[in-house]
Parts: structure tokens; sequence; C-alpha cells
């Protein structure tokens, strides 16, 4: 397929929350309401009209009360009622899926501005219970929505921590080796924290005032992701592997978070009366999602971004920055290994490994930074990719430049 042409994301029309770890800040807010909040903020900041959008696409991928409704309560709850949109969930690459969805359709003249948001809640998560008549006393089936699909795999796999161990395995990937890029990644996001975290502040309003339950009235406020800790050489090393036979420690995997991202992709034309800076163009090249062998999910953003690379007629030569949604940091050595980037220079100010991973928004809060990193280096190409569940990956390649 070829380079995707006519896609834009205006400069600075944007945004992220601080990730906060689940149980915490974020822990009663519903996240269609609370994304909802966030953009009504967002969009005035910004001088950005809410009924300018002519199209719209909204991820979730843990349901919320009355969530039916969807992407056309979502917007009106923003200011904009005349917009139907789509609804996207597919794991953790619902942020990038929501990124293509819209560009494809711009792409084809469906929409000349697209406001695209993904939020989630892994906190307080639903606990669903499904009619079964066959059951005795016709007794409901029981699902807890976040714990069961972390704790079993539907495929027949073992848990998601267990497809790390079989790519360590495989690849000859010792819990040294895992710590020691879990160092460098905490080194990197303290790069988004200097400057009084100016790196952060381009995208996300700190310190961010957390609403109450109704937003209503503000009830507190965190300086930045919540929940973080520090890694150290010493202290990673005294951990112990999940399971004894393993090589996957805690420290060398994330944590289930909560809150909301969103990005306005528009056709040049419109890009340019949205964007902080119309100097700065940035680009939407081309998109790819693959599938790799059962069990192995760390290794499928390989085969995704070269599908994505492909679509944009490169190669990973050609490109200047990587950000990967890495939930185990076997994620990153198997993306380095199999494509020579160095593991070093990815993902610098960040990644979901030490902020956190509340599921839909990841990947788009990762391409924000990868777009941020980029002008900051006064422009380039990028490639974001990562892992989701079921052995998938999904990528997102743009381009930073002078508009002409």
């Amino acid at each position: 397929m070829a380079a995707i042409e006519n896609v834009r994301i205006p400069y600075g029309a944007y945004w992220s929350t601080p990730f906060s770890k689940w149980q915490n800040s974020f822990a009663d807010l519903h996240s269609v309401k609370f994304a909802a909040h966030v953009a009504k903020d967002a969009l005035a900041e910004r001088g950005i009209d809410p009924k300018g959008f002519d199209h719209a696409v909204m991820g979730i991928t843990t349901p919320q009360q009355t969530g039916f409704f969807g992407l056309p309560w979502l917007m009106k709850m923003i200011g904009n009622d005349s917009v139907p949109g789509t609804q996207v969930s597919q794991a953790c690459a619902t942020g990038a899926r929501v990124m293509q969805t819209a560009a494809f359709e711009i792409e084809r003249g469906l929409g000349g501005a697209s406001l695209c948001m993904a939020m989630d809640r892994t906190s307080n998560s639903p606990v669903i219970t499904y009619a079964s008549r066959s059951n005795m006393g016709g007794a409901p089936e029981i699902e807890r929505w976040i714990l069961d699909a972390f704790e079993q795999d539907p495929l027949g796999g073992p848990p998601m921590v267990g497809t790390a161990e079989n790519c360590a395995r495989d690849w000859q990937i010792s819990t040294e080796e895992q710590h020691d890029v879990v160092v460098r990644r905490w080194e990197q996001y303290e790069m988004a924290l200097e400057d009084d975290r100016a790196f952060q502040k381009t995208y996300m309003k700190l310190p961010f005032e957390v609403p109450d339950a109704r937003f209503r009235r503000t009830v507190g406020a965190i300086d930045g992701d919540e929940g973080v800790r520090p890694s150290t050489a010493e202290g990673l090393a005294k951990l112990k592997p999940v399971h004894p036979e393993g090589t996957v420690t805690f420290g060398g995997q994330t944590h289930p978070a909560d809150g909301n991202t969103a990005v306005i992709m528009a056709t040049p034309e419109r890009a340019r009366d949205l964007s902080k800076d119309p100097s700065i163009e940035i680009s939407v090249l081309g998109f790819g999602t693959a599938r790799t062998k059962p069990h192995y999910m760390p290794h499928a953003p390989v085969p995704a971004a070269q599908k994505a690379l492909d679509m944009a007629g490169l190669t990973i030569a050609d490109i200047d920055a990587v950000k990967t949604h890495n939930p185990f940091a076997v994620n990153d050595v198997v993306f380095a290994r199999e494509t020579g980037f160095d593991v070093n220079r990815m993902n610098n100010y960040g990644c979901s490994l030490i902020f956190g991973h509340p599921n839909g928004p990841t990947g788009m809060r990762l391409v924000i930074e990868l777009i941020e990193e980029l002008v900051q280096r006064g422009g380039g190409r990028g490639l974001f990719t990562g892992c989701a569940a079921g052995d998938t990956g999904m990528a997102v390649v743009v381009e930073v430049t002078s508009a002409s």
C-alpha cells in the first residue's frame, strides 16, 4: 500500500493527562466523562471550536456505565452534537488503531478534521455477569474484566508475562539484560522531568487538577504521572523473577494505569488552521498491524513496524527516533536484535514500561511524545510500535518538517 499523502497532525493539537497508577487519583472517574472534561478544557486553551470537527474516533477497552452510546455521547459532552463517529477497541493497540481509522477516512475524503480520543480506567474495572441458562439454577457466568484478562488467555496460552518468558528464552535475554534496559528507560524518563517537566508540559497541563467524580469541582492535584518509582541497578538486582524458573521480574514490566489522550488529525489545509505553529508540519506516513506466532506477544511490534515502514516507503535506517509500547523490557531487546536499532536510543523522554499502561491511551501518548522529540530535533522521521493482546502489534510512522 502506498504512503499516506494527505493527513497531518496540527502542531500542538494534542494532549494527554498524566497516567495514574491504578487505584490512585483517577480510580473513581468515569473514563468517558473524564476524557470529555479534559478535552473541553484543552480545546478552549488552544482556541479550537469543538463544533469545527466533522469527524471523530473514540478508543476504549474497558466498559464504562452507559458507554453503549459511545462517541456521539462523548462528542455531545464536548460541545459537538453533529458528528456520529466510530468507537474502536483493540486492547493495547487501541490508540494507534484510532489514529489509523481517522487517517484512512481523511485520506478518502470522509472528513476534514478529526478529533481522535483514547481513554481507559483499569481501576475499579467492571465485574460483568453473563446470563447462562445452562448453569445450575441459571447462575450467571462472571468475568472480572481487567483481572481475568491479566490472568488467562482464551487462546490457550500463558498469562501475558508468559509470552515475555517465551521470548526471553528464545532470544536468550537474561534478567540482568532486562534490568539494564529498565535503568536506561528510567534515565530517559528523567529527561522529560528536567526543567520542571518542560518536555511533558508541551502536551500535558501540569500540575494536573483532579476533579471529583461528578466533575463539578477540583479535589486535588498531581505533579505528573502518579505511582512511578525510580529504577536503579541496585534496587532491581534485589528482585526475583515472577515465575520461579523465569527471568522477568516486577521491575522488568509495567503497571496498569488510568488516563486519557487526544490527537487532532486533519487535511493539510485544516491542519494549518489548527496548528500552534504552521511552520511545523507533521505528516502521517504509514501504519502497520501484524500478528506473530502464538504466545510470543513481545515480538509482534517487529513485523508491525516493518509493515508501517513498507507503507511509508522507508527502512529502519531512515528512522531518527523510535518509541515503543513496552509492557516488558523484553520487548525492546527483541526489537533491537531484530531490526538493528540501538536499544539505548529508543524511548527518549519516557515509555509505558516506566509511566504505566492504561490500555487504550498508551500508544497515542507515545505518538505524541515521538512528535515532540522530533520537533526538538529540528525534524525527522519517527516510528511508534507496540504489542497488544492476542500476540498482535501495531505501528505508526510520522515525519516532522518545516512546512513549505
